[in-house]
């Protein structure tokens, strides 16, 4: 039987992909062993578990410690606030 959109649309899986593909990336970006094993530890470890230990190590050195802090350690601790950041959407 032949519809308004074609013979056969209906058994084509790939005829109405675009909503199961917009959010993939058409990037391909290669990674660095090291950048690879960094992901797969992540992923073993848990990135949730990750981002509340690196979150807890920002805050106990923001919050709750008397040492003044200068302008490098607080550039750190604001790399390590965007690192638990980057691994919570993993």
């Amino acid at each position: 039987m032949q519809t308004s959109k074609g013979q056969g649309d209906e058994l084509n899986p790939s005829a109405d992909t675009a909503g199961d593909t917009r959010n993939v990336s058409k990037v391909k970006v290669w990674l660095t062993p090291s950048q690879s094993e960094f992901i797969e530890f992540v992923l073993f470890y848990g990135a949730s578990e990750l981002s509340k230990s690196l979150k807890l190590v920002h805050d106990m050195a923001l919050y709750h410690s008397d040492i003044s802090i200068n302008a490098d350690e607080k550039r750190a601790l604001f790399g390590v606030k965007c690192l638990w950041e980057g691994v919570e959407e993993i």
